[in-house]
Order: C-alpha cells, then sequence, then structure tokens
C-alpha cells in the first residue's frame, strides 16, 4: 500500500526527467510513469488516506472512491498510448508538458478538497497551454495565448467562488452542492469554463487544432473530461446542467456539421458529447451519474482514437482540411479501420463503447420521465452520426481521390491506434467487466433487441440521410463564425471605437482649453500687464476712494 503517495506526483516525476534524458531511457520514462501510475492508483484504498496543514487548513490531496478511481484510470491509459503515439515524433518539451498535464487531472481526481483541487487545476491550465504553443506556427501561439487567458479567467471565476464558500461556510471539503448563492454560480461557472460550455465554448475548436498532430491528441482526453469529474463530485442533480448539456449537444452537431478542417469538426465534437456528460449530471440520478462517468471514459478513448487517425493524416500529408484531402484508404488502410471504429464508437454503434455508454445516459432520461430531454438526445444521437460518423471518415478517407498517397502511420502511431480501437469493441460487446467498475450498481442490458433495432435504424437513416444531402455536405474553404468573434472581434472594434473617439475628444478638449488659456492670457495682460490697468500709477484720491470703498463694504458684512 502506497497510500502515502499521490499518484498524481509520479507522472509530475516523469515530466521533469523526459527532457533530462535520451534514447530508450526518455522512452522508458514516457512509458513508464502512467504504468507506475496506474498500479498506484489501484493501490489507494476508499477514504482520505493522505492530509497535510496548509496556512490553517488541512487540505486532503488524496480521498478515493468509485468514481474518482475510474476517472484516474483512464487518464493513466491515455498518458500511456499517448506517450506511445507520440514519443518518435514529439519533441522532449512536449512530451514533458504533456506528463505534467495528465498529473494535474490525476490530482483533480483524488484532491478532497477544494484548495486541492484548485492547484491541480491550474496545474493543467498551464500545461495544456505549453502543448497549444507546441504547435509552433504563429497561429498556435496566438491561439494558446487566447486559451491561456479564457483559462486563467475561469480560474479566478472558481477562486472567487471558493474563497466565497471558505468564508461563508469554513469548509474547505469537496461535497454535493446545488448552484443557489453567488458563491456557489462561480464555482459552477469555473467548472462548467473547462467543459467549454456556452457562451465561450469556441476555445477549445480554436486551440485544440492549432496544436501539433501529437498534442491534439493528449488535449482532447483531460480538460473538458476533469470538469465533468469535477460536476459529479459538486453538482450532481443541478437542474440547470440538463438545459445546458442539451445547448453544447446541438451546438457541437451544427458547427462540426458547417466545418473544413478535420480536426475542427471533431473539436467540436467534443462539445458536443460533453454535453451528454453534462446533461447526465443535471439528471442526477445514479443511473444518470453512472452514465456520465461511463461515457467520459469511453469518450477519451474514442475520441483520442479519432484524433490519432486525423493525426497520421496530418503528419504524413500536411493537410488538415477535408476540401484537400480524399482516397487516402488505398495508402492508409490502418489508419483508415481504425478512424472508422472511433467514427462507429462516437456514433453508438452497437457492438461498440459509445452504445454502452451513452444508452445508459437515455435509460436515465426515461427513467425521470423526461421525454423531451429523451427524444433530444435521440435526435442527437444521429446528428453525431451525421458529422462525426459520416462526415470526418468519409471527407478524409474516401470521397473523391485527392492523387495524395501518403505512407500508412509510423509502427508506435499504429500500435496506439489499434490498441484503444481494440478496447472501443471490448466495451461493445463486454460491456459488464466495465459496468463494474461505475460508482454505484448497475441493473442493465444494452443489447436488449428493441434498442438494438431501434439504434439501428436511426443511425442507418441517418446515414442514408448523409448521402442524399451530399452536395450540400461538400465543404468549401469558408469561415464559420463563432461566438469568439465577440471578443476576437467586435470587443477590439469596440475598443479601437472607444479610444479613436476618446483620442478626437481629447484633441477638441486640448483645443479648446488652449484657446481659453490664450484669452485669459491676453485678458491678464491687458490689465495686470506693463501697460494695463492696475500696473499704471493711479492718483491718491483716487486710491484713498477705493480703500473707502472696501472698508465700507467690510464693515456691512461684519455687522450684518
Amino acid at each position: 500500500m502506497i497510500d502515502w503517495l499521490p499518484p498524481g506526483l509520479i507522472l509530475l516525476a516523469g515530466a521533469v526527467l523526459v527532457p533530462l534524458t535520451r534514447g530508450w531511457l526518455r522512452t522508458a520514462v514516457v512509458l513508464g510513469a502512467p504504468l507506475v501510475t496506474l498500479w498506484a492508483i489501484w493501490q489507494l484504498p476508499d477514504g482520505v488516506s493522505l492530509t497535510a496543514p496548509f496556512l490553517k487548513y488541512e487540505i486532503e490531496l488524496i480521498e478515493a472512491s468509485a468514481v474518482r478511481r475510474l476517472f484516474a484510470t483512464i487518464f493513466a491509459i491515455m498518458s500511456f498510448v499517448g506517450g506511445l503515439y507520440a514519443f518518435r515524433q514529439a519533441r522532449s518539451y512536449e512530451l514533458a508538458a504533456a506528463l505534467a498535464y495528465a498529473a494535474g487531472a490525476v490530482g483533480v481526481c483524488f484532491a478532497g478538497d477544494l484548495i486541492t483541487l484548485f492547484l491541480f487545476w491550474e496545474l493543467m491550465a498551464i500545461f495544456s497551454t505549453v502543448i497549444v504553443w507546441c504547435g509552433g506556427t504563429e497561429r498556435s501561439r496566438a491561439a494558446g495565448i487566447r486559451y491561456a487567458i479564457m483559462h486563467l479567467l475561469g480560474g479566478v471565476i472558481l477562486k472567487v467562488g471558493i474563497e466565497g464558500v471558505v468564508i461563508h461556510t469554513g469548509s474547505i471539503q469537496l461535497q454535493p452542492m446545488l448552484a443557489t448563492n453567488f458563491d456557489t454560480w462561480m464555482i459552477l461557472i469555473g467548472i462548467l469554463i473547462n467543459a467549454a460550455a456556452p457562451p465561450i465554448s469556441a476555445w477549445l475548436a480554436d486551440a485544440y487544432p492549432e496544436s501539433s498532430p501529437t498534442g491534439s491528441v493528449f488535449l482532447s482526453a483531460f480538460t473538458t473530461k476533469t470538469a465533468v469529474l469535477a460536476l459529479i463530485l459538486l453538482f450532481p442533480g443541478e437542474p440547470v446542467l440538463v438545459g445546458v448539456g442539451l445547448y453544447m449537444i446541438f451546438y457541437g452537431i451544427i458547427y462540426a456539421l458547417l466545418e473544413n478542417d478535420a480536426r475542427r469538426i471533431l473539436a467540436y465534437s467534443i462539445v458536443n458529447q460533453v454535453g451528454f456528460m453534462v446533461c447526465a449530471v443535471g439528471i442526477g440520478t445514479q443511473t444518470a451519474l453512472n452514465g456520465a462517468a461511463a461515457h467520459a471514459f469511453a469518450h477519451i478513448i474514442y475520441k483520442a482514437l479519432l484524433f490519432m487517425s486525423a493525426g497520421v493524416v496530418i503528419y504524413r500529408t500536411g493537410l488538415s482540411k477535408c476540401s484537400d484531402l480524399g482516397g487516402l484508404f488505398r495508402t492508409m488502410p490502418i489508419t483508415t479501420v481504425c478512424g472508422i471504429i472511433g467514427a462507429l464508437a462516437i456514433s453508438s454503434f452497437p457492438l461498440t463503447s459509445g452504445f454502452t455508454t451513452k444508452t445508459l445516459i437515455s435509460e436515465a432520461a426515461i427513467g425521470e420521465s423526461l421525454a423531451l430531454v429523451y427524444f433530444l438526445l435521440t435526435a442527437a444521437s444521429a446528428g453525431v452520426f451525421l458529422h462525426a460518423g459520416i462526415k470526418f471518415p468519409w471527407f478524409v478517407f474516401f470521397q473523391k481521390d485527392s492523387g495524395l498517397r501518403p505512407k500508412d502511420a509510423p509502427w508506435n502511431m499504429t500500435a496506439a491506434m489499434l490498441l484503444f480501437a481494440t478496447l472501443c469493441i471490448l466495451m461493445g460487446v463486454f460491456p459488464q467487466p466495465f459496468y463494474a467498475l461505475l460508482p454505484y450498481p448497475v441493473d442493465f442490458d444494452a443489447y436488449q433487441p428493441a434498442k438494438i433495432l431501434f439504434y439501428l435504424q436511426l443511425l442507418l437513416f441517418s446515414g442514408l440521410a448523409f448521402f442524399l444531402l451530399l452536395p450540400w455536405m461538400q465543404r468549401t474553404l469558408t469561415i464559420s463564425l463563432d461566438t469568439d468573434w465577440l471578443w476576437r472581434v467586435l470587443f477590439l472594434r469596440v475598443a479601437a471605437w472607444i479610444l479613436q473617439g476618446g483620442s478626437t475628444a481629447g484633441q477638441v478638449l486640448v483645443s479648446a482649453v488652449g484657446d481659453r488659456l490664450a484669452a485669459l492670457q491676453q485678458w491678464t495682460g491687458r490689465h495686470w500687464g506693463r501697460d494695463g490697468v492696475f500696473a499704471r500709477s493711479w492718483p491718491i484720491g483716487t486710491t484713498a476712494l477705493w480703500i473707502a470703498i472696501l472698508l465700507s463694504t467690510y464693515v456691512l458684512i461684519y455687522y450684518r
């Protein structure tokens, strides 16, 4: 038992060692640190096992439970498979940043109090920004700055809420709450910013596609899913989350359908899929929370698989726009197959992981008699199949021949993709062992004949609609305006207008003041200058008259 060692520190130590090592030793660190972390995660007993004094509080560095262990497990697995995918192509500082980023996510999983959660939360923000910058382009540098600003803003809002809760309750415990006052609303908003909830969801699609082909794989896994865990721990059953989740679902679908860039399609799809989880947390029942946790676990796997397949295409061709790609299945069969498996999983196709997890969320909506929510989730499942299940693999690997004949993925990228593709299928075919890891008992059979038939009909008719509307699905070199237009364009224009108006007003004011000062100077010169009235020598009589007038005025005022 090593219940005295926070598992996240193992990944953090690996991040420190990566730049200090070379060759096979660096590879051993990149792949070994996540495996050791995974082992340490499963050595932790339930409950609080490590505390430390901090200021006047006793912070809880390790608090384990089934849901915390589940998220930490997939984060460690993601770190290993992501390291396998990236270790031959990524630079040392990107690998180090990825391990530190994962360390923050694992630290959040076992944080037993609000202070510890906030510290690891900010650790993720710092190193995820570094990963965006590792894209190495001017666009990635600018996107990284915007990403950092957005997450620092979210961190400040979260900190305000935490401070308020601590001041008004005297407790730093991480426990369920509802958004009923300013403090809890600030905490909820701070978490939702990391979840890419509206109206600032655009930071995700702005930053993730600008990272390197390997960096986007890591970015897809941690930030939004730690936000989902935080919502499960802090806001289960919060009604507003149902509406927020539904908005995210359809927002992601619409923008993914409009998008031309392969990784931006997948980035908007992250928002869509996290919307399912947020909606489930809002429903708040045991089945719903099981669905949120299970779908987050499965999502990390199939979404990373999709980003891996897109990353291989970009790595081999240097292109990311769907209008420039097509026909790659001829020379990239393994990448194509893995991309299709990931696309089927995200679409909840039977015998894939997405089917066995997303149906839990639909079942929870039925159990609470939320008919409208259930039908919207069902319609959204068809939309997911349109943009991620068909659009992504069709335009990237099939459609018209682009004439490109790139090689398939290098062996390490191939191994990583095959590993996650296998997990997508195993979790779909044999869901019960996975269900046993969920926080609450599961009495649910995803493979009921009626349910299978229903989803097959839904997906097949969605696919038919895609090909019937294929001429309208063809993407062109267009730009989809998102809410980030407000602060990237509108606010800048308003600020420039205000500055220009202020400058003009300042010039007018300076001119007016100058004119008044010149007039005052002339008037002063006329009266007090060398030849002015008050500079002349006055006769004694006139002087005596003025003295008498002033003295009389003083006496009248004094005796009034």
